[in-house]
C-alpha cells in the first residue's frame, strides 16, 4: 500500500516503488512514500489562488471558530490516531503529548483569535504623528501577503508538528502545504484525512505532500514561507536554495539543538530530586527523541554524582518494549536508521572522552535504545558539546563556578531551551543574562514552580518557540495573546 498526497483537491498516489515505512517495534511494512510524478509545483499556484482566497473569505474570527471547531472534531476522534501511533514506537502517554498536544494548539489560537478584528488586516501598532497639526499620519498594517506555507515536518512529533504550524498560519489566512518525514508520515496522512472529513477547511486551505519536495521550492517566491523543523545539517542545505536567496521566499527554521540543565550551586536537596525527575523523564517520553529534550547536565563537582544517582534511580525500573504490550514504559526509537544514528553520536561522545555511566540493562534488539546516561569528568572538549545524540542519552558535566557553568552551557552554539534547578533570584537572575545569547527559552524549576510547570520539553503556543545559532535561529507557532501581536506565521 502506498501512502497517498493530497493536492489541488484530489488525493493522488506517487509513481515508483516508494520509501517503506515501517512498525518501529516490529519491522512490519506498514505502507510506501512516493511523491514521483506528483504536481507539486502546481500545488503551489493552485494553494495561493484557490486557498488564499477562501481563507481570506472567512477573516480572524471566523477562522479563529473553525479552529475550535476542528479541535473539537479531533478530540471525538483522537482514539484512532492512539492506536495508529503505537506503530511508531509511542507508548500511550506519547500519544498523549502529541495528539492531544497538537489538539491544543489548535484551541489556544482560537483563544488568540478573539484578540484580532474582524477582516484580514491587523493594525500593529497607534496612528504616528507625520506632521505638527496631526493632517499627516502613518500606521503600520499587517496585510495578507499572497502566498502559501510549506510546512516540512519532523518525524518525532506527526500531530503536534503538523498542527503546531497548520494553526497559526489557518488564523492568519495562510494556505498551507503541509510535507511529513517519511518514518511517521502514515500518522500524519490519517490525520489530515480526518481534518479533510470535518468539512471546517476551505479548499485549498491544506495541502499535504507525503515523500520528497522534488522541485516545489523552484515555485517560491517572495510571498511564500517554509517553516521546518529538522536537523540542522537539513536546514542548512535548504536555506541556500535560490528561493531564499534569490526569490526573497521567507525560511523559518526550529533545528536539534543540545538543550542543557544546570543544577544552580545553591539548588536544595529537593531542587536536585526534581531535576533527576526532569532528567529522566526528558529521557523518557518520546524515547528522548524530541528537539526540546535535555542533552547536556550540568552540576557542581561535588554534587554530580548525587545528581547521577538520582536519575539513574528514576530510570532504572523502566520497562522497555512494544507499546501495545500491558506494563511497557518505553517503546523504541522510530526506525532502524534513527537507532544507527543514535549509535553513531554515542560512539562519537566516548571517542571525545565521555564514559558510559550507567546503561539501562533493557531490550536492544530491533530499534530499542536503552536509556543511558553519560559522564565527562573533563566538561571542556568542544566535541562534547557539538554531537547530538536523538534519543534516551544525557551527558552530565561537572562545574567549578556559575560562570564556568554558563560558558559549558554557551559551547553548544545555540539552544531552543534550557532548564535552571534554584530557587535564589540573585542565581536566577545570572544565567537570565548570562545565556541570553544563546537559549531560546529558560525554565526555571524550583519547589514552587515544579508541581505546574509542563517541563523542559514542552513548547507552549502562548510563547514563541525557537533558538538562537544551532537552534536554527527562528520563532516558531506562538506568542502572547495582545491584539498588536500578529499570528506567528502571519499574514
Amino acid at each position: 500500500m502506498k501512502l497517498q498526497s493530497y493536492l489541488m483537491g484530489e488525493w493522488r498516489e506517487g509513481q515508483g516503488e516508494g520509501v517503506p515505512v515501517r512498525d518501529a517495534s516490529t519491522g512490519e511494512v506498514l505502507a510506501r512514500v512516493t511523491a514521483e510524478g506528483l504536481p507539486v509545483k502546481e500545488a503551489v499556484a493552485w494553494g495561493r489562488e484557490v486557498g488564499g482566497k477562501a481563507l481570506l473569505a472567512l477573516g480572524f474570527q471566523e477562522r479563529g471558530r473553525r479552529l475550535r471547531a476542528l479541535a473539537q472534531y479531533l478530540s471525538e476522534r483522537k482514539e484512532a490516531l492512539y492506536r495508529l501511533y503505537a506503530t511508531t514506537g509511542g507508548t500511550r502517554r506519547d500519544a498523549w503529548y502529541d495528539v492531544d498536544g497538537g489538539i491544543g494548539v489548535l484551541y489556544a489560537y482560537s483563544s488568540l483569535a478573539r484578540n484580532l478584528p474582524e477582516g484580514n488586516l491587523l493594525p500593529e501598532d497607534d496612528f504616528l504623528p507625520l506632521s505638527k497639526d496631526l493632517s499627516f499620519q502613518g500606521r503600520h498594517v499587517l496585510a495578507p501577503k499572497g502566498g502559501i506555507t510549506v510546512q516540512i515536518n519532523a518525524f518525532n512529533f506527526p500531530v503536534w508538528g503538523l498542527l503546531e504550524k497548520f494553526a497559526p498560519a489557518f488564523l492568519a489566512g495562510v494556505p498551507t502545504l503541509a510535507k511529513p518525514a517519511t518514518p511517521t508520515a502514515h500518522v500524519a496522512e490519517a490525520l489530515v484525512r480526518t481534518m479533510l472529513e470535518s468539512g471546517l477547511l476551505p479548499e485549498g486551505s491544506l495541502q499535504l505532500l507525503v515523500g520528497s519536495v522534488g522541485d516545489l521550492f523552484d515555485a517560491l517566491d517572495h510571498r511564500d514561507s517554509v517553516f521546518f523543523t529538522g536537523s540542522k545539517a537539513t536546514a542548512d542545505r535548504l536555506r541556500r536554495h535560490p528561493a531564499f536567496l534569490e526569490r526573497g521566499a521567507l525560511f523559518n527554521a526550529e533545528a536539534d539543538s543540545l538543550n542543557p540543565a544546570i543544577l544552580g550551586e545553591k539548588a536544595t536537596e529537593e531542587e536536585l530530586s526534581r531535576l533527576a525527575q526532569e532528567i529522566a523523564q526528558e529521557l523518557v517520553i518520546k524515547t528522548g527523541q524530541r528537539c526540546t529534550a535535555i542533552r547536556r547536565v550540568f552540576a557542581p563537582r561535588e554534587r554530580l554524582k548525587a545528581l547521577l544517582e538520582a536519575t539513574r534511580k528514576r530510570l532504572e525500573a523502566l520497562r522497555l518494549g512494544d507499546p501495545r504490550e500491558e506494563g511497557v514504559d518505553l517503546g523504541p526509537l522510530a526506525s532502524l536508521e534513527q537507532k544507527a544514528e543514535v549509535e553513531k553520536a554515542v560512539a562519537a561522545l566516548l571517542e571525545a572522552g565521555a564514559r558510559v555511566y550507567w546503561r539501562h540493562p533493557g531490550r536492544e534488539d530491533g530499534a530499542f535504545f536503552p536509556p543511558t546516561l553519560l559522564l565527562a569528568e573533563d566538561p571542556w572538549p568542544g566535541a562534547l558539546h557539538q554531537v547530538e545524540p536523538f534519543g534516551p542519552v544525557a551527558t552530565f558535566f561537572p562545574y567549578g563556578s556559575r560562570e564556568e557553568a554558563a560558558r559549558l552551557a554557551a559551547l553548544g552554539g545555540g539552544s531552543l531551551v534550557a532548564t535552571l534547578a534554584t530557587s535564589d533570584p540573585e542565581e536566577a537572575r545570572f544565567y537570565l543574562l548570562a545565556l541570553a545569547p544563546y537559549v531560546g527559552r529558560l525554565h526555571l524549576l524550583n519547589a514552587r514552580t515544579a508541581a505546574s510547570s509542563t517541563g523542559q520539553g514542552s513548547p507552549l503556543p502562548r510563547l514563541l518557540h525557537g533558538g538562537p545559532g544551532r537552534g536554527g535561529g527562528g520563532g516558531e507557532a506562538g506568542g502572547p495573546p495582545p491584539a498588536r501581536r500578529p499570528p506567528a506565521a502571519g499574514p
